[in-house]
């Protein structure tokens, strides 16, 4: 290969220059093709360092809004399956909490053009998870967080926990995941300390008062949505039940855009956070009938209520579209509304939701009898 033009090699290499111009003067010189290329990936390498891609251990602070580090941009709100298929080589899963993280966002469009609905709203579809609700994720982290702080001990410990249910089916296979003599209960608040009394080596789950529940969608469940809608979602929609979704979403996204404004739904008939006093409801999985100790509700932008019937009402037409409330509003006209679609509806066949359901069943059975 011949050696590089005076010119060229003065430029630095093949990176472009001046020469001498016929007639007089000087004129650039364009870098060879190679060189333009080397610079192109270069300033796309670059590029890639200034994309948002917060900490994964937000106890560490960045120094800007911005991080250098494009394999963290990648992990970042992609645990679960998707990790599995990026790795290299076989795509299994070595046990069932490997697979608890990334719900993909679905657009309801038909809904939204039904109800004359301008603004854009999106749900997550937490029955993605290999048990079937948001819960795995706060089960995960909050055996994982007592197993870091040396809180359990495997073989030795009995986990104990208040739940409505989908959190107790979370904590007991996910306990089963980690060793067989960690036991998940159901129970109420007295059961369980009752449990106390009465059991050795007992750690209470308490999802009401556990920083570790909305840790879980501060490392995970925001960084998903705020990646999967590019950073585009405008108002975050989550009802209250122990506070975790509501709080460690809504840190998360006000963290990457204080603008992004945090609605939170309750019982009308319990409506605790909002002032009210606690009351009998029939919204499942919600309400608890008292403010959590996690809930942070200084971040909070506005409360809605909800009565039980319009909760019913809704969740036949699609699961848990409280969001609806909010959206149809003027101000909120082209904006992205993100909502939890927090556990699917066959759980759900016994309760109220499904009342005129089984009395259709029923009724066809009797005509062909």
């Amino acid at each position: 290969m011949p050696p590089p033009s005076p010119e060229v090699a003065a430029a630095g290499g093949g990176g472009g220059g001046e020469r001498e111009k016929k007639g007089g003067g000087r004129e650039p010189v364009s870098p060879p093709l190679r060189f333009r290329r080397r610079r192109l990936h270069r300033r796309r390498i670059a590029a890639a360092g200034h994309r948002h891609a917060p900490l994964l251990d937000h106890s560490i602070t960045p120094k800007t809004p911005f991080q250098s580090s494009s394999v963290v941009e990648m992990q970042e709100g992609r645990k679960g399956v998707p990790s599995l298929l990026s790795s290299q080589g076989e795509c299994i899963a070595s046990n069932i909490t490997q697979l608890i993280g990334w719900t993909p966002l679905i657009e309801l469009k038909n809904i939204a053009k039904k109800d004359g609905i301008a603004a854009r709203l999106v749900g997550k579809i937490e029955p993605y998870q290999p048990l079937s609700s948001v819960k795995d994720r706060s089960a995960l982290r909050l055996i994982e967080d007592a197993e870091e702080r040396g809180l359990i001990s495997p073989g030795i410990t009995t986990l104990a926990g208040v739940t409505s249910g989908n959190l107790g089916i979370g904590v007991a296979f996910v306990a089963a995941q980690k060793d067989p003599a960690l036991n998940g209960f159901k129970g109420l608040l007295d059961r369980v300390e009752q449990l106390k009394k009465d059991m050795e080596n007992v750690f209470v789950i308490d999802q009401f008062t556990n920083p570790a529940n909305p840790d879980a969608h501060f490392r995970w469940t925001g960084p998903e949505i705020w990646k999967d809608t590019a950073g585009k979602v405008d108002i975050f929609v989550a009802a209250s039940g122990s506070g975790g979704t509501v709080t460690g979403v809504g840190r998360y996204l006000k963290m990457k855009n204080p603008s992004i404004k945090l609605i939170c739904v309750e019982p009308a008939e319990s409506a605790v956070i909002s002032g009210g006093e606690p009351a009998f409801h029939n919204i499942q999985g919600i309400g608890p009938g008292f403010i959590p100790e996690i809930l942070d509700r200084s971040q909070i932008d506005e409360i809605v209520t909800v009565t039980t019937q319009e909760a019913m009402d809704m969740a036949r037409r699609l699961a848990r579209e409280e969001g609806l409330l909010v959206a149809a509003r003027e101000e909120n006209k082209g904006k992205m509304i993100v909502t939890m679609f927090s556990s699917g509806g066959e759980r759900y066949l016994n309760s109220e939701l499904f009342a005129q359901v089984k009395e259709e069943c029923i009724n066809i059975n009797k005509a062909f009898c």
